[in-house]
């Protein structure tokens, strides 16, 4: 078994989850909230993680998670959190509990709105050290939310909005491929994708962390290998293990930062009605963020990317990535997935004002960033 050390302590193995009593210790959790979502409930993951963990299977549990987690459903678990003088919190799932979980962790610890806590309007100083332990159990491998220090968090106002700070990396994350064996290929698919535009935009960022550079350019050889595998063979062990180091990778890779494809991906996933998948959004978004980018890597990042990949240095990185992505089931157009035309001018405004818009490659305008969208609609 992998024990990893690096900005936070993660178990890597199948069967990591048998150590969740002893990690919870660690963590200096002593009555955990768990949060999850019903469908984890139902699946039956939860008691198999409660019982093989050696956890009371009577803990607490907030199983409302949204798709994409909401600022009420912080406040609902937030609620249920107080109420059962809880200590710390098990994020079981994807990446919305995790963010959902991290939410809490910072209200439960903090006063004020949630808002507040938004990177965009200073959020990070005003996280401490006091915010309430988390750890991760992923259920899926994109979003790398078990060792990131962010939480994505849907406004009422609309708004979809970075919460930032190295207190919300959770304490401990146990990373078990077997609890991502029964995930549908489709949704297998979007979510590799999400772990792979991660380790891209952030190996492209032009923040200077060499280290969170290697990180990126491992990840996304692993994952450019292992997701056609368990796309076609979603039993496939083995690969399930490298897609999990491959979205774990994609998130410790934050340290430099992400780019265009999120500060567009995340305003567009903020409206509810649309219920947009994260993941399917950045492999619609990659290419044309990779066309416009190219001017600044074509002679840097580009050529250790195309390497990576798996093509030659005079190939189209982007043409490659759309391809890549459509082979696997996902769509290619914002159209196609319920996006009206209408929306693109006020998305392009939003991802101005997106935290991850300062470390794209580079500089965009509002006018580029509705080329993009454009391209792919």
């Amino acid at each position: 078994m992998a024990l990893i050390s690096y900005l936070t302590t993660i178990r890597l193995d199948s069967g990591a989850r048998r150590f969740l009593a002893e990690d919870l210790k660690a963590a200096g959790i002593e009555r955990p909230l768990i949060i999850t979502d019903r469908g984890i409930v139902a699946a039956g993951l939860l008691e198999q993680v409660l019982k093989d963990g050696g956890v009371d299977q009577k803990a607490p549990v907030f199983d409302g998670t949204p798709a994409n987690p909401t600022e009420e459903a912080a406040f609902e678990a937030l609620l249920v959190y107080r109420a059962e003088k809880c200590d710390g919190m098990i994020a079981l799932g994807g990446g919305s509990a995790m963010d959902l979980a991290k939410a809490v962790a910072v209200l439960a610890a903090h006063d004020g709105n949630l808002a507040d806590f938004a990177v965009i309007h200073g959020g990070m100083a005003k996280i401490t050290a006091k915010t309430a332990p988390v750890l991760a159990i992923p259920t899926t491998a994109g979003t790398g939310s078990e060792v990131g220090r962010g939480a994505i968090i849907s406004f009422k106002d609309g708004r979809k909005l970075g919460l930032l700070s190295p207190f919300l990396i959770p304490k401990r994350a146990i990373c078990d491929p077997e609890l991502t064996l029964g995930l549908p290929p489709i949704l297998t698919a979007a979510t590799g994708m999400d772990a792979i535009s991660h380790c891209i935009e952030c190996f492209i960022s032009p923040v200077d962390n060499p280290v969170a550079a290697a990180i990126a350019i491992d990840g996304l050889e692993r994952a450019m290998l292992a997701l056609p595998q368990v796309v076609e063979n979603p039993k496939d062990l083995p690969a399930r293990r490298e897609m999990m180091i491959a979205a774990m990778e994609g998130a410790l890779a934050f340290q430099k930062g992400l780019g265009a494809v999120h500060a567009l991906s995340h305003p567009l996933g903020g409206y509810r009605e649309l219920r947009l998948h994260h993941g399917t959004l950045n492999a619609i978004l990659l290419p044309p963020v990779l066309r416009f980018n190219e001017a600044v890597g074509g002679n840097s990042t580009y050529p250790r990317l195309k390497r990576a990949v798996g093509i030659g240095p005079k190939d189209d990185l982007a043409a490659f990535m759309a391809d890549f992505s459509k082979k696997l089931g996902l769509p290619n157009r914002l159209k196609e997935i319920g996006v009206p035309e209408s929306l693109l001018e006020t998305i392009s405004k939003a991802a101005m004002l997106d935290h991850t818009h300062a470390t794209n490659a580079r500089p965009a305008t509002e006018a580029d960033y509705l080329a993009m969208l454009h391209e792919v609609y």
